[in-house]
Protein backbone atom coordinates (compact mmCIF):
# COMPACT_ATOMS: atom_id res chain seq x y z
CA UNK A 1 0.00 0.00 0.00
CA UNK A 2 1.14 3.47 -0.86
CA UNK A 3 1.22 5.48 2.57
CA UNK A 4 2.43 8.80 1.26
CA UNK A 5 1.86 10.33 -2.19
CA UNK A 6 3.26 13.58 -3.71
CA UNK A 7 2.72 14.84 -7.16
CA UNK A 8 4.01 18.09 -8.51
CA UNK A 9 3.74 19.85 -4.63
CA UNK A 10 4.42 23.32 -4.95
CA UNK A 11 5.22 25.68 -1.98
CA UNK A 12 5.51 30.11 -2.35
CA UNK A 13 5.96 32.61 0.36
CA UNK A 14 5.39 35.51 -1.55
CA UNK A 15 7.83 35.54 -4.69
CA UNK A 16 10.18 32.60 -3.36
CA UNK A 17 9.20 29.40 -4.27
CA UNK A 18 10.12 27.11 -1.68
CA UNK A 19 8.98 23.96 -3.23
CA UNK A 20 9.22 23.96 -6.63
CA UNK A 21 7.69 20.69 -8.26
CA UNK A 22 8.06 17.69 -5.70
CA UNK A 23 6.81 14.18 -6.54
CA UNK A 24 7.56 10.83 -4.37
CA UNK A 25 5.96 8.43 -3.46
CA UNK A 26 6.04 6.30 0.22
CA UNK A 27 5.25 2.42 0.49
CA UNK A 28 4.15 0.65 3.08
CA UNK A 29 6.94 -0.84 5.95
CA UNK A 30 9.54 1.48 4.27
CA UNK A 31 12.14 3.70 6.02
CA UNK A 32 11.78 6.78 3.12
CA UNK A 33 14.85 9.42 3.76
CA UNK A 34 14.59 13.00 2.66
CA UNK A 35 17.73 14.72 2.83
CA UNK A 36 18.53 18.59 1.88
CA UNK A 37 20.72 21.40 2.88
CA UNK A 38 19.45 23.70 4.37
CA UNK A 39 16.94 26.16 2.19
CA UNK A 40 16.09 23.13 -0.31
CA UNK A 41 12.72 22.74 1.10
CA UNK A 42 12.69 19.89 2.93
CA UNK A 43 10.93 21.20 6.37
CA UNK A 44 8.76 22.95 4.27
CA UNK A 45 7.96 19.46 2.17
CA UNK A 46 7.49 17.54 5.52
CA UNK A 47 5.23 20.09 7.61
CA UNK A 48 2.85 19.84 4.36
CA UNK A 49 2.84 15.95 5.14
CA UNK A 50 1.91 16.30 8.35
CA UNK A 51 -0.60 18.70 7.79
CA UNK A 52 1.09 22.06 9.69
CA UNK A 53 1.48 23.79 6.68
CA UNK A 54 -1.08 24.72 3.36
CA UNK A 55 0.43 23.78 0.13
CA UNK A 56 0.42 26.33 -2.97
CA UNK A 57 0.49 23.86 -5.58
CA UNK A 58 0.30 20.02 -6.54
CA UNK A 59 -1.65 16.79 -4.68
CA UNK A 60 -0.43 15.32 -1.58
CA UNK A 61 -2.00 12.07 -0.04
CA UNK A 62 -1.12 10.59 3.22
CA UNK A 63 -2.53 7.41 4.14
CA UNK A 64 -5.22 7.80 1.73
CA UNK A 65 -6.36 11.33 2.78
CA UNK A 66 -5.06 14.84 2.01
CA UNK A 67 -3.51 16.20 5.33
CA UNK A 68 -4.52 19.49 4.81
CA UNK A 69 -8.39 18.74 5.83
CA UNK A 70 -7.05 17.96 9.57
CA UNK A 71 -9.17 14.56 9.37
CA UNK A 72 -8.73 13.89 13.09
CA UNK A 73 -9.08 9.81 11.85
CA UNK A 74 -5.88 10.17 9.74
CA UNK A 75 -4.34 12.14 12.91
CA UNK A 76 -4.51 9.07 15.53
CA UNK A 77 -2.53 6.70 13.16
CA UNK A 78 0.36 9.60 12.83
CA UNK A 79 3.00 9.86 14.75
CA UNK A 80 5.58 13.10 14.81
CA UNK A 81 9.03 13.44 16.54
CA UNK A 82 9.73 17.45 15.71
CA UNK A 83 13.57 18.37 16.11
CA UNK A 84 12.59 20.02 19.34
CA UNK A 85 9.34 18.78 21.40
CA UNK A 86 8.20 20.09 25.28
CA UNK A 87 7.06 17.97 27.76
CA UNK A 88 6.20 18.62 31.36
CA UNK A 89 8.86 18.75 32.92
CA UNK A 90 7.70 17.38 36.39
CA UNK A 91 5.75 14.84 35.10
CA UNK A 92 7.61 11.27 34.92
CA UNK A 93 8.02 8.80 31.84
CA UNK A 94 4.95 6.80 32.95
CA UNK A 95 2.84 9.88 33.77
CA UNK A 96 3.73 11.40 30.19
CA UNK A 97 2.85 8.23 28.64
CA UNK A 98 -0.41 8.01 30.23
CA UNK A 99 -1.12 11.61 29.40
CA UNK A 100 -0.33 11.82 25.94
CA UNK A 101 -2.49 8.48 25.40
CA UNK A 102 -5.16 9.29 26.61
CA UNK A 103 -7.10 10.86 23.58
CA UNK A 104 -6.40 8.26 21.06
CA UNK A 105 -8.77 4.61 20.43
CA UNK A 106 -6.13 2.29 20.77
CA UNK A 107 -2.63 2.84 22.75
CA UNK A 108 0.29 0.72 23.07
CA UNK A 109 1.24 -0.25 26.81
CA UNK A 110 3.58 2.47 28.20
CA UNK A 111 6.09 -0.99 29.84
CA UNK A 112 5.86 -1.76 26.04
CA UNK A 113 7.24 1.33 24.97
CA UNK A 114 9.68 2.16 27.70
CA UNK A 115 11.43 -1.02 26.21
CA UNK A 116 10.75 -0.22 23.06
CA UNK A 117 12.81 3.31 23.01
CA UNK A 118 15.69 1.82 25.68
CA UNK A 119 14.15 3.84 28.87
CA UNK A 120 14.25 0.47 31.37
CA UNK A 121 14.44 1.86 34.80
CA UNK A 122 13.68 5.39 33.79
CA UNK A 123 9.87 4.70 33.97
CA UNK A 124 9.53 6.71 37.19
CA UNK A 125 12.34 8.99 36.59
CA UNK A 126 10.91 13.04 36.14
CA UNK A 127 11.32 14.39 32.60
CA UNK A 128 13.20 17.11 33.93
CA UNK A 129 16.05 14.50 35.14
CA UNK A 130 16.78 12.94 32.20
CA UNK A 131 19.98 13.24 29.45
CA UNK A 132 19.17 14.54 26.33
CA UNK A 133 19.51 11.40 24.71
CA UNK A 134 17.05 9.73 26.88
CA UNK A 135 14.62 12.73 26.42
CA UNK A 136 14.69 12.20 22.50
CA UNK A 137 13.80 8.35 23.17
CA UNK A 138 11.18 9.88 25.26
CA UNK A 139 10.24 12.13 22.08
CA UNK A 140 9.60 8.37 20.77
CA UNK A 141 7.77 7.11 22.82
CA UNK A 142 5.61 9.59 23.09
CA UNK A 143 5.14 9.57 19.18
CA UNK A 144 3.96 5.94 19.04
CA UNK A 145 1.79 6.10 21.85
CA UNK A 146 -1.13 5.67 19.56
CA UNK A 147 0.30 3.25 17.95
CA UNK A 148 0.79 4.95 14.47
CA UNK A 149 1.48 3.40 11.34
CA UNK A 150 2.94 6.37 9.94
CA UNK A 151 6.07 7.88 11.80
CA UNK A 152 7.42 11.13 10.98
CA UNK A 153 10.98 11.76 12.58
CA UNK A 154 12.41 15.02 12.08
CA UNK A 155 16.47 15.29 12.97
CA UNK A 156 15.52 12.00 15.58
CA UNK A 157 19.41 12.41 16.72
CA UNK A 158 20.27 15.67 16.50
CA UNK A 159 22.79 16.14 19.61
CA UNK A 160 23.64 12.57 20.76
CA UNK A 161 26.90 11.06 21.60
CA UNK A 162 27.90 7.92 19.07
CA UNK A 163 26.24 5.84 21.90
CA UNK A 164 23.01 7.56 21.92
CA UNK A 165 22.63 7.37 18.35
CA UNK A 166 23.08 3.85 18.02
CA UNK A 167 20.82 3.40 20.73
CA UNK A 168 18.54 5.59 18.80
CA UNK A 169 19.00 3.77 15.29
CA UNK A 170 17.91 0.26 17.21
CA UNK A 171 14.49 1.75 18.19
CA UNK A 172 13.76 3.28 15.01
CA UNK A 173 14.43 -0.93 13.72
CA UNK A 174 12.48 -2.04 16.14
CA UNK A 175 9.93 0.29 14.75
CA UNK A 176 9.91 -1.65 11.53
CA UNK A 177 9.83 -5.02 12.87
CA UNK A 178 6.43 -3.65 13.68
CA UNK A 179 5.76 -2.94 10.23
CA UNK A 180 5.37 0.85 10.62
CA UNK A 181 6.28 2.98 7.55
CA UNK A 182 9.07 5.74 8.66
CA UNK A 183 9.45 9.05 7.39
CA UNK A 184 12.88 10.45 8.08
CA UNK A 185 14.84 13.76 7.47
CA UNK A 186 18.43 13.92 8.86
CA UNK A 187 21.52 15.71 8.26
CA UNK A 188 23.63 12.26 9.02
CA UNK A 189 24.67 10.49 5.73
CA UNK A 190 25.65 7.49 7.98
CA UNK A 191 22.15 7.39 9.87
CA UNK A 192 20.49 7.22 6.17
CA UNK A 193 22.93 4.89 5.21
CA UNK A 194 22.32 2.82 7.93
CA UNK A 195 18.18 3.22 8.48
CA UNK A 196 16.78 4.06 5.25
CA UNK A 197 15.15 2.08 2.35
CA UNK A 198 14.85 4.96 -0.10
CA UNK A 199 16.54 8.37 -0.21
CA UNK A 200 15.88 11.57 -2.08
CA UNK A 201 17.81 14.70 -2.42
CA UNK A 202 16.42 18.16 -2.17
CA UNK A 203 17.90 20.88 -4.10
CA UNK A 204 16.45 23.60 -4.91
CA UNK A 205 12.84 22.89 -4.42
CA UNK A 206 13.53 19.81 -6.87
CA UNK A 207 14.64 16.09 -6.15
CA UNK A 208 17.79 15.57 -8.08
CA UNK A 209 18.58 12.02 -7.25
CA UNK A 210 16.58 9.09 -5.43
CA UNK A 211 16.79 5.41 -4.78
CA UNK A 212 18.36 3.22 -2.20
CA UNK A 213 21.35 4.62 -0.67
CA UNK A 214 23.43 2.40 -2.27
CA UNK A 215 22.26 3.12 -5.48
CA UNK A 216 21.58 6.52 -5.30
CA UNK A 217 22.98 9.06 -7.83
CA UNK A 218 24.49 5.98 -9.87
CA UNK A 219 26.48 5.02 -6.70
CA UNK A 220 27.17 1.71 -7.05
CA UNK A 221 28.33 2.15 -10.96
CA UNK A 222 31.49 4.66 -9.88
CA UNK A 223 35.30 3.88 -9.64
CA UNK A 224 36.78 2.04 -6.57
CA UNK A 225 39.83 2.61 -4.99
CA UNK A 226 42.10 0.28 -3.86
CA UNK A 227 45.04 2.03 -1.33
CA UNK A 228 47.95 0.04 0.27
CA UNK A 229 51.28 1.00 1.71
CA UNK A 230 53.83 1.23 -0.89
CA UNK A 231 56.33 -2.17 -0.18
CA UNK A 232 59.77 -1.00 -0.03
CA UNK A 233 61.40 -1.30 -3.46
CA UNK A 234 59.13 -2.57 -5.63
CA UNK A 235 57.85 -0.96 -8.73
CA UNK A 236 54.07 0.04 -9.03
CA UNK A 237 52.11 -2.82 -10.78
CA UNK A 238 50.59 -2.48 -14.08
CA UNK A 239 46.93 -3.43 -14.20
CA UNK A 240 44.76 -3.62 -17.11
CA UNK A 241 41.96 -1.18 -16.80
CA UNK A 242 42.75 1.06 -13.69
CA UNK A 243 44.81 4.07 -13.12
CA UNK A 244 47.38 3.04 -10.48
CA UNK A 245 49.23 6.18 -8.85
CA UNK A 246 51.42 6.87 -6.35
CA UNK A 247 49.67 8.39 -3.13
CA UNK A 248 52.41 10.20 -0.93
CA UNK A 249 53.66 6.33 0.72
CA UNK A 250 51.01 4.72 -0.55
CA UNK A 251 49.77 3.71 -4.12
CA UNK A 252 46.22 4.32 -5.30
CA UNK A 253 44.58 2.22 -7.70
CA UNK A 254 41.26 3.41 -9.15
CA UNK A 255 38.89 0.61 -11.15
CA UNK A 256 35.38 0.48 -12.32
CA UNK A 257 35.50 -3.31 -10.48
CA UNK A 258 36.42 -3.37 -7.15
CA UNK A 259 36.46 -7.18 -6.82
CA UNK A 260 38.25 -7.35 -9.80
CA UNK A 261 40.82 -4.88 -8.85
CA UNK A 262 41.76 -6.12 -5.56
CA UNK A 263 42.10 -9.36 -6.97
CA UNK A 264 44.74 -8.13 -9.35
CA UNK A 265 46.38 -5.97 -6.53
CA UNK A 266 46.35 -9.07 -4.14
CA UNK A 267 47.77 -11.64 -7.16
CA UNK A 268 50.66 -9.01 -7.67
CA UNK A 269 51.65 -9.18 -4.38
CA UNK A 270 51.46 -12.76 -3.74
CA UNK A 271 53.36 -13.25 -7.11
CA UNK A 272 56.13 -11.03 -5.39
CA UNK A 273 56.00 -12.09 -1.79
CA UNK A 274 55.45 -8.80 -1.13
CA UNK A 275 53.12 -7.72 2.21
CA UNK A 276 50.45 -5.42 1.60
CA UNK A 277 50.09 -3.12 4.48
CA UNK A 278 47.02 -1.07 5.32
CA UNK A 279 45.18 -2.46 2.73
CA UNK A 280 41.84 -0.64 1.89
CA UNK A 281 38.93 -0.97 -0.56
CA UNK A 282 36.52 2.05 -1.21
CA UNK A 283 33.37 2.94 -3.02
CA UNK A 284 32.27 6.25 -2.71
CA UNK A 285 30.27 7.10 0.12
CA UNK A 286 26.54 8.10 0.30
CA UNK A 287 27.75 11.52 1.57
CA UNK A 288 29.96 12.16 -1.31
CA UNK A 289 27.04 11.39 -3.75
CA UNK A 290 25.32 13.82 -1.30
CA UNK A 291 27.82 16.79 -1.65
CA UNK A 292 28.17 16.08 -5.46
CA UNK A 293 24.74 16.64 -5.88
CA UNK A 294 23.90 19.44 -3.21
CA UNK A 295 27.02 22.13 -3.65
CA UNK A 296 26.90 25.27 -6.17
CA UNK A 297 28.83 23.49 -8.99
CA UNK A 298 26.05 20.60 -8.49
CA UNK A 299 24.53 20.72 -12.11
CA UNK A 300 27.86 19.19 -13.84
CA UNK A 301 28.20 16.59 -11.76
CA UNK A 302 24.78 15.84 -11.75
CA UNK A 303 25.41 15.31 -15.66
CA UNK A 304 28.60 13.81 -15.20
CA UNK A 305 26.58 10.94 -12.81
CA UNK A 306 23.49 10.09 -15.38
Amino acid sequence: MTVIEVQHLQKRYGEHLAVADVSFRVEEGEVFCLLGPNGAGKSTTTEILEGYRARSGGSVRVLGHDPGDGDRAVGERVGIVLQECGVPLELTVAELLAMYGRPYPRRRPAEELIELVGLEGKRDARAGSLSGGQRRRLDLALALVGDPDLVFLDEPTTGFDPSARRGAWAAIRNLCALGKTVFLTTHFMDEAQALADRVAILRAGRIVAAGSPDELGGRSELPATVRFLAPAGADLPALPDAEVRPDGAHVTVTTRDAARGAHAVTSWALERGLELRDFTVTRPTLEDIYLRLTEPAADEAEEALR
